[in-house]
């Protein structure tokens, strides 16, 4: 009797020891986890910051790299933002092709004035508001168009110049009629400079910019990263001879190299974290939700040859046949290689060579003639949805031609390009 008691006792006291041994390392698991998922949730919410101060500049970039700069500064990317002056701005203010007409009460002159260029509205003949050119938006190839700053805000200008069809016309998208309240956001920004720094809070629907602290164009530090610590590193360290403190994007992964270029060339991203966060090397769906495209709107032409550059180039049966074909396959960053259909066919030869079985059935056109133009018939100049002029009065776009980066066989190009080599 008394020892089947003390079995009883010993039994509850193991069994109470067993129960608070599990409840702890129940608890302990969960407190783990909470932690776990605080330290996730730290690094969702914790944000980068960059600061203009980190920044160099490209003319600094020069002091070493003079060559590479001075064929930079040519280049589509490296203009594709910058003050608005004389010089810079391509369309005219003479008399006679300076204006754009909504209709005939209704006028937008572009005028030269002693405090700087402005877009005047006129209706029936009266100045309405006068808007001061700030800044250039575009390199100017196919146009550019332009902003005014009010209170350190900055706002689209109604009247845009096309170069492809020289003349002024309405801003992309613009209505019949004239706005002049489209904010430019700091994502407009973050495509068409390196840097530009906001003096607003994070939920302010109108951003403010500081103005002396915008980095204009697509410049080096783009690609290579904010670069004052490495310029001030190697000026005090000359005989070092590797790079430090500066991003290498050739030592980057396919996907590194692809997303830096999907920033601005991968259509319309939805940024999950503030702009000019993301850097050269970062992984580009941690900042944005992504633009993909359906296989079938690329089959039926829906998709705008402007937009998703990166979607169309994925798509395409050269990109998914390679294991490392990426933008720079085809294009040097560093220089202005713009209509050089040559240079660019025979980078398409680095993966199609002579032997290729197709260049003996192009109807005797010859190997030689296209190995000098595999462009126009694999990678056709499409017409852009979102790029068009409409003239004072008309009813009917011109639109901008942009390459087409979804690599396929196009049979009317092909048949173009045939009978235009038969002519010859």
């Amino acid at each position: 009797m008394y020892v089947a008691q003390l079995l009883q006792v010993k039994a509850f006291f193991i069994s109470r020891h067993y129960i608070t041994t599990i409840s702890a390392i129940i608890s302990f698991v969960f407190v783990l986890t909470k932690c776990i998922d605080k330290e996730k949730e730290i690094k969702t919410t914790t944000v980068k910051r960059i600061s203009f101060e980190q920044f160099a500049g490209s003319a600094k970039c020069a002091t070493c790299h003079k060559e590479i700069f001075e064929n930079h500064i040519h280049t589509g990317h490296y203009l594709t933002s910058q003050l608005a002056t004389e010089k810079t701005i391509k369309g005219t203010f003479k008399a006679g092709k300076n204006k754009f007409y909504y209709n005939p009460d209704l006028i937008v002159a572009m005028e030269k004035r002693d405090s700087g260029f402005y877009q005047v509205v006129y209706y029936k003949g009266l100045e309405r508001k006068a808007l001061k050119f700030d800044i250039i938006i575009g390199s100017g190839t196919r146009g550019q168009t332009f902003t005014y700053s009010d209170d350190n805000v900055l706002f689209q200008l109604p009247v845009s110049y096309y170069t492809f069809a020289n003349q002024w016309a309405k801003s992309p998208g613009f209505p019949a009629k004239v706005q002049i309240d489209r904010p430019i956001t700091s994502r407009c920004l973050e495509c068409h400079t390196t840097f530009a720094q906001t003096i607003s809070a994070p939920d302010n629907k109108l951003e403010q910019f500081y103005r002396t602290h915008i980095i204009f164009g697509v410049d080096c530090e783009k690609c290579h990263g904010p670069a004052a610590r490495h310029v001030e590193f190697q000026l005090q360290n000359p005989q070092e001879k590797k790079g430090k403190y500066i991003i290498n994007p050739s030592n980057f992964s396919r996907q590194q190299k692809l997303d830096l270029c999907a920033l601005c060339h991968g259509g319309r991203l939805e940024k999950t974290r503030p702009s000019f966060t993301f850097e050269a090397g970062d992984n580009l769906s941690e900042y944005f939700e992504l633009d993909t495209l359906s296989s079938s709107a690329i089959n039926l032409g829906n998709v705008d040859a402007h937009g998703n550059q990166y979607g169309l180039l994925k798509a395409s049966k050269c990109f998914r046949m390679s294991k490392d074909l990426t933008c720079n396959t085809c294009h040097d960053t560093h220089e202005n290689e713009r209509g050089k259909l040559a240079l660019f066919s025979q980078r398409c030869m680095i993966c199609h060579k002579n032997e290729h079985t197709n260049f003996n059935s192009m109807n005797n056109v010859s190997v030689s003639s296209v190995k000098e133009n595999c462009i126009d018939c694999h990678m056709p100049a499409k017409p852009s949805n979102a790029i068009v002029v409409f003239s004072s009065g008309a009813d009917i776009p011109t639109a901008a031609l942009f390459r087409s980066h979804f690599i396929s066989i196009y049979a009317d190009e092909t048949k173009k390009f045939i009978t235009t080599f038969n002519k010859k």
